[in-house]
């Protein structure tokens, strides 16, 4: 039995051997009609420019990344201003004004409240004088629209200056 199994097998894969010749027979007809063909030399590489050396003419001027030399004025009738270093800070300096939104004013014996959302979702309450972002911004008046500050800016070259804002009534709620 086994020795019948044996020939059997054998017999398998002589078939399979001579049936793989003929399954390849028109891949080795192409790979001898290449080989037949005239052989051409390769392309010449393509020229190339010679390389020309950048000279970098700005070496001995002043860095980008240094401040100037010379001093800027503070512009005329502009008051000396410096932050507080001694004034605790309040709640609403901690965020951006960038995430701070106007949500609506109350007015409350005849003082007027503007209604501020915080980036938390929080919801405050602020008043002329109270002061908002990071910049030492002080509340100067309160409107239905909007509210003005004040907020104490460097001014690059050791000062500060004042710059107003605005933060206006959100549509969004």
């Amino acid at each position: 039995m086994h020795k019948s199994l044996a020939w059997l097998l054998a017999a398998s894969v002589l078939a399979g051997c001579s049936s793989g010749q003929q399954q390849f027979a028109d891949l080795e007809d192409f790979m001898s009609e290449v080989q037949s063909r005239p052989h051409r030399p390769p392309e010449p590489l393509p020229e190339f420019q010679p390389y020309e050396p950048f000279a970098y003419s700005a070496a001995g001027q002043r860095s980008p990344f240094e401040p100037p030399v010379e001093q800027r004025r503070r512009p005329e009738g502009m008051p000396d201003v410096q932050p507080d270093p001694n004034r605790v800070k309040q709640f609403l300096e901690q965020f951006s004004l960038n995430d701070l939104r106007m949500v609506g004013t109350i007015e409350r014996e005849s003082e007027v409240y503007a209604l501020i959302r915080d980036g938390r979702g929080g919801v405050h309450r602020v008043t002329a004088g109270d002061f908002l972002g990071p910049n030492h911004g002080e509340i100067q008046a309160i409107a239905e629209s909007d509210i003005e500050l004040e907020e104490i800016v460097p001014d690059g070259v050791g000062g500060w200056l004042l710059r107003s804002r605005t933060i206006r009534l959100a549509q969004d709620g």
